[in-house]
């Protein structure tokens, strides 16, 4: 296996000048209850039910984007996405702040959605599954001048949420 480099990664003859990820399109077991449970945990409003209610696309709250999220329906047998197969792992979803990533801690739990959390460092992530198993990551940025020894390294450490609110929160804000 080769160790990609950022020059190797990047090359200016290939180069696509991606700005964000504008939305995700999910297969699901049925549009319609997956719909429900996004529009619940994250707030998300659905823009369009299409084909009978086969098709969903959603909105974030406040967003710019047509849709965020496309749901399309593949029937009640469909099989759950398997663990360590390829394909897409997660999803990952940024709060503003990480009062909103503490929110979420608890929204994920009353759904029974939490799976893991970690610090990565650059960023504090909540792991959770929608109800047909597609993985998603909650995550909020650290701010940039604070990256420090994690600017150019992967991590994957326990998050001490109680911690992170106290130093980047509402409370600690004027702290840090």
């Amino acid at each position: 296996m080769t160790d990609v480099t950022l020059e190797s990664a990047h090359t200016a003859a290939m180069s696509i000048p991606v700005a964000k990820l504008n939305h995700a399109v999910l297969y699901v077991r049925d549009a319609t209850k997956a719909a429900d449970f996004y529009g619940r945990v994250f707030g998300f409003e659905v823009v369009e039910s299409a084909f009978g209610g086969r098709a969903v696309f959603m909105r974030a709250g406040g967003g710019e984007n047509h849709h965020d999220l496309g749901l399309f329906s593949v029937g009640e047998d469909a099989p759950r996405p398997q663990r360590g197969s390829v394909g897409l792992y997660h999803l990952a979803w940024e709060v503003p702040t990480i009062d909103d990533l503490a929110a979420a801690a608890r929204t994920l739990s009353d759904e029974r959605a939490l799976s893991g959390a970690s610090d990565h460092g650059v960023s504090k992530s909540l792991y959770g599954a929608d109800p047909d198993g597609n993985e998603f990551e909650i995550m909020w940025r650290v701010p940039r001048e604070a990256w420090g020894e994690f600017e150019n390294k992967g991590a994957v450490m326990p998050l001490d949420l109680d911690a992170e609110l106290k130093r980047w929160g509402a409370a600690g804000a004027a702290r840090a």
